[in-house]
């Protein structure tokens, strides 16, 4: 059986792309499973996808970046800057926020999860696009 590399090349493009652990793709008999650990075809495992290379940043550059105070994911889920498709956004790069201020939601399990700023400050930076999905711990905003 030939392995093509490409269409596991774009699977691990997708998982930091969307910031995933794991992914699956299935095609006629044909099935291929990546994960940030490893990737599997047809249940036989293959060496780590994870050595292959990737334009973006990680959160880990990004908060070497820019200092003040991050504002972090409490769950696993899928952020979004406002309440409703064409709302207005909760915060804006610049805004005052008070501490308890809702800087954005993230959804998991269909439930709107709002996630509280934790001081007072002025938004320095939005890490997050609308609509991307996000891990625990991961820095959504940073203000000062």
């Amino acid at each position: 059986m030939k392995i093509d590399k490409k269409i596991i090349k774009e699977l691990t493009d997708c998982l930091d792309e969307f910031n995933l652990t794991e992914l699956e793709y299935t095609e006629k008999d044909t099935k291929i499973k990546v994960s940030k650990n490893n990737v599997s075809v047809n249940n036989q495992t293959i060496p780590s996808a994870e050595n292959i290379s990737s334009n973006k940043p990680s959160n880990k550059v990004l908060k070497n970046l820019t200092s003040g105070i991050e504002i972090t994911s409490p769950i696993i889920g899928t952020a979004y800057h406002a309440p409703e498709p064409g709302a207005k956004k909760f915060v804006e790069v610049g805004k005052k926020i008070k501490k308890g201020d809702t800087i954005m939601i993230v959804e998991a399990m269909k439930t709107m999860n709002h996630v509280p700023s934790s001081s007072d400050g002025v938004v320095k930076q939005i890490l997050v696009d609308d609509g991307q999905p996000v891990e625990f711990g991961q820095v959504l905003i940073i203000i000062e």
